[in-house]
C-alpha cells in the first residue's frame, strides 16, 4: 500500500501467425506496458545472432494517411455544424456534459478496416468536395472584392475612373496616401525629376492626403522611388474599372450575394455533418487504435517464423496477462514470467486505496517514486486537504470550494478523470476549511458579528476561543509549528527506512537518525522546562542533542552542522499555514468594512453594497483558494519530500486502446 505496485517482466515468444492476435488481445485488455527491445537486439551480440529488430507493419503508412484524412474531414465538418444554445448551452455543457454512449463495433482486421475507411471517406468526400471547392472559390472572390472595396473607399472622393490609372506604353499612374506635412516638400523635389507630371490631391483623415500622380513612363520608377522616401502608402488599383462609388456599390452587393450563397452551402454541409459525424468519429478512433497497434511491432524482435516481445505487468494482473496470451495464440507461445533484475528501468504503477487515487496525480506531477521507495500518495491524501483548509481557514469560502468540487464531480468529472479527481480534492479541502474556519471564527471574515449581530467582536457559533484567529493567533501558530514538526519527523522516519533498506547506514545516521534524536532531545528538554517536569529530562534531552550533533559532524563533517539552519527553516515554513489563514480572514474583513463604508454613500450606496460584497469575496476566495493549493503542494514538495523522496522513475503506461466512443462487439 505504501509502495508502488510490484511488477513482473513478461518475455513472450510466439509464432508469427499469432502475433496480430496476441498484440490485439493485450491492446484491448490494457494491462501491460510493452518494452522496446529493438535497441538491445542491435547492441547485444548474443541477441543479434538469433533475432533481428522487427518493424512497424506494412499497413502503418496507409493507416496514418487515412487517420490524417479522417481527422481533416472531421475538423472541416465541425466548422460547419449548427451552433445551438449559445452561452447557456456552453455553461450547461460544463455543469452537466453529455456522456458519450459507446457504440458497438466489429473487431475488423487491418485490411478490412482500411477498406471500410476508404469506403466511408469516398462517400463523404463525394458529398463535401464539390461544396468545399465552391466555398473556396467564393472566399477567393470575396477577398478580391474586399480589396477592391478597400481601395475604392479610400479613393471615393476623387471623381475618376480607376481603369484610367492603369499604366500605358506612354504613361505611369500611381495612387496612394502621404502625410500632409510632407506633401509640399515632395512637390518641390519631384520637379527635379520632371515637370511632365500631374498630381491630383484630396485631404483625408489624420493629416494625410490622397494622391494620384500621373507622369511619363520614363519617369515612373524615379517618381515611385521618391514617393517611398516620403512615407507614401501605395494603393494597388490594377484590375479595377469604374468610378469608386460604382465599385463600392457593386462590391457590396456582390459580397452580400456571396455571404448568402456561402450560408446555403454551409447549411448543406451542416446536414452532411449531422449525417456523418458519428460515423467519422468512430472511424477516427478505430484508425487511431489500429495505427497504434501496427506501430508497436517496431518494439519487438523477430526470426523468420517467430516474434519476441517483452512487457511489464503488475503482479496482480500477471496471471491474467499469461492467460490472455495463451488464449490468443491458441497455446503456440512460450511465456517467461520473471522478477525485475538489477539495472532494469522498472515502470512505476501506483497502487493505492480508492480515497488516495485522486492524489496520485500530484505525485506524478513531481516525479513517480523509485520502485523500492515509499509512495507518498496516502500522505498527500491525508494531509493535502488539511493543509489546504488550514491555508484557507474560512468556513464560507470552504463551502464555496466544496460546492465547486461537487459541480466538477457531477459535471465534467463524468467524462474527464482529472476533473473528477480535482472535484474530490476541492470537496475534501473545502470541508477542512469549513471545520477550521468554524473553530477559528471565520465565515466570510467577520460577517456574522458585523452584519448579523452588529458587533464585529462576536464569534460565530462553534468557535473554540483558544484558537479564535482574531484573538489568539499565537495558539494557531503553535498548532502550525507542531504540525510541521510531526510531519517532518514522519518524513525523517521514512527517509531513514529508505536508506537502511538500501544499505546506506551512514547516510541514514547523518541525514535522518541524528535529526530524529535532535527532535527527541529538544522535546524532552522543552517538556522539562515548560511543563515543570523532572529536571532529569532536561539533562537527558541535552545529552541526546549533544550526541546528535556529534553524529552530524562525524557523518557530514564540521560544515554538516550548518544544515541546522535549513531544518529550522523547514519547520518555520509551516508558519505559512497561519499567515495564509489570517490573510484570508483579514482580507474578508476588509471587504466587509468596505461594504459598510459604501453603504453610507447617499443614493448609490444600496447599489454598491451587493457589487462590493459579491465581487470582493469572489476575488478574495479565488485568490486564497489558488494560494491554498500552491502552498499545500509546496509544503509537500519542498518540506516533506525533501526529507526522504528521490523519485525520477518512469510512469507505467499501459498498452491501451483508449476507446471513448466505441466498444468491441461482445465486450
Amino acid at each position: 500500500m505504501f509502495k508502488p505496485a510490484r511488477m513482473k517482466k513478461l518475455k513472450i515468444l510466439t509464432l508469427d501467425a499469432y502475433s496480430n492476435s496476441v498484440v490485439s488481445a493485450l491492446h484491448e485488455e490494457e494491462i501491460v506496458q510493452i518494452h522496446d527491445i529493438s535497441e538491445r537486439i542491435q547492441q547485444d551480440a548474443e541477441w543479434k545472432q538469433i533475432l533481428k529488430p522487427s518493424k512497424a507493419t506494412a499497413y502503418t503508412g496507409k493507416l496514418s494517411s487515412l487517420q490524417m484524412k479522417t481527422a481533416g474531414i472531421v475538423d472541416f465538418l465541425k466548422s460547419a455544424e449548427r451552433k445551438e444554445g449559445g452561452i447557456l448551452k456552453s455553461v450547461m455543457g460544463f455543469i452537466n456534459p453529455k456522456v458519450p454512449q459507446k457504440k458497438e463495433v466489429e473487431d475488423l482486421d487491418t485490411e478490412t478496416l482500411i477498406a471500410h475507411a476508404e469506403s466511408i471517406l469516398d462517400k463523404v468526400e463525394g458529398q463535401t468536395k464539390t461544396i468545399e471547392n465552391k466555398i473556396n472559390i467564393l472566399d477567393s472572390e470575396k477577398n478580391e472584392l474586399n480589396n477592391a472595396l478597400n481601395i475604392a473607399t479610400k479613393l471615393q472622393n476623387i471623381d475618376i475612373d480607376l481603369s484610367d490609372l492603369e499604366n500605358t506604353i506612354y504613361t505611369s499612374a500611381i495612387a496612394g496616401k502621404m502625410p500632409s506635412a510632407q506633401f509640399e516638400e515632395f512637390k518641390k523635389e519631384v520637379t527635379s525629376i520632371t515637370d511632365q507630371i500631374v498630381i491630383l490631391e484630396q485631404d483625408a483623415e489624420e493629416d494625410t492626403k490622397i494622391l494620384i500622380v500621373v507622369t511619363l513612363k520614363e519617369y515612373g520608377s524615379k517618381v515611385s522611388a521618391l514617393l517611398r522616401r516620403f512615407e507614401f502608402e501605395l494603393y494597388n488599383t490594377s484590375g479595377l474599372s469604374g468610378k469608386p462609388a460604382a465599385i463600392i456599390s457593386s462590391a457590396e452587393a456582390r459580397i452580400n450575394e456571396i455571404d448568402n450563397e456561402k450560408a446555403q452551402l454551409m447549411n448543406e454541409l451542416a446536414d452532411i455533418a449531422e449525417k456523418w459525424k458519428d460515423d467519422l468519429l468512430i472511424l477516427k478512433e478505430q484508425l487511431d487504435i489500429e495505427k497504434n497497434r501496427n506501430e508497436i511491432f517496431s518494439f519487438f524482435g523477430e526470426t523468420n517464423k517467430t516474434l519476441m516481445l517483452e512487457a511489464w505487468v503488475p503482479v496482480k494482473k500477471a496471471d491474467k496477462a499469461v492467460e490472455i496470451i495463451k488464449e490468443s495464440s491458441e497455446g503456440y507461445s512460450i511465456i517467461e514470467v520473471t522478477d525485475p533484475e538489477e539495472g532494469d528501468d522498472i515502470p512505476i504503477h501506483l497502487d493505492n486505496p480508492r480515497f488516495a487515487k485522486p492524489y496520485e496525480m500530484f505525485v506524478h506531477m513531481y516525479s513517480p517514486p523509485g520502485y523500492n521507495e515509499i509512495d507518498p500518495s496516502i500522505f498527500l491524501a491525508l494531509m493535502f486537504p488539511f493543509f489546504f483548509g488550514f491555508c484557507l481557514t474560512d468556513a464560507g469560502y470552504g463551502i464555496a470550494d466544496a460546492l465547486i468540487g461537487i459541480v466538477l464531480i457531477l459535471g465534467l468529472g463524468k467524462v474527464n478523470k482529472m476533473m473528477r479527481n480535482m472535484g474530490i480534492i476541492m470537496v475534501t479541502g473545502g470541508l477542512w476549511a469549513v471545520i477550521l474556519g468554524t473553530i477559528t471564527n471565520s465565515f466570510l471574515g467577520d460577517i456574522y458579528g458585523r452584519f448579523l449581530i452588529g458587533d464585529p467582536t462576536v464569534a460565530i457559533p462553534g468557535t473554540v476561543e483558544a484558537v479564535n484567529a482574531f484573538a489568539h493567533p499565537d495558539n494557531i501558530l503553535i498548532m502550525a509549528i507542531a504540525v510541521g514538526v510531526i510531519y517532518t519527523v514522519i518524513g525523517l522516519i521514512i527517509g531513514a527506512r529508505n536508506n537502511l533498506v538500501a544499505g546506506k547506514t551512514k547516510e541514514a545516521l547523518g541525514e535522518q537518525i541524528a535529526w530524529l534524536m535532535m527532535f527527541v532531545g529538544v522535546g524532552l528538554a522543552a517538556a522539562s522546562f515548560l511543563l515543570g517536569l523532572s529536571s532529569i529530562l532536561l539533562y537527558v534531552g541535552g545529552a541526546i542533542v549533544v550526541i546528535a550533533i556529534i553524529m552530524f559532524i562525524y557523518v557530514n563533517g564540521p560544515f554538516g552542522i550548518m544544515d541546522l539552519m535549513g531544518m529550522i527553516g523547514n519547520i518555520l515554513s509551516y508558519a505559512r499555514l497561519l499567515a495564509l489563514g489570517l490573510a484570508t480572514g483579514g482580507i474578508a474583513m476588509t471587504v466587509n468594512i468596505f461594504v459598510q463604508l459604501v453603504g453610507g454613500i447617499p443614493y448609490i450606496g444600496l447599489i454598491l453594497i451587493p457589487i462590493v460584497f459579491i465581487f470582493g469575496h469572489i476575488a478574495n476566495g479565488a485568490f486564497q483558494t489558488f494560494g491554498g493549493i500552491i502552498n499545500a503542494l509546496r509544503l509537500h514538495y519542498v518540506e516533506f519530500f525533501g526529507q526522504f523522496y528521490i523519485g525520477g522513475s518512469q510512469k507505467f503506461r499501459a498498452f491501451r486502446t483508449k476507446r471513448k466512443i466505441t466498444k468491441l462487439g461482445g465486450k
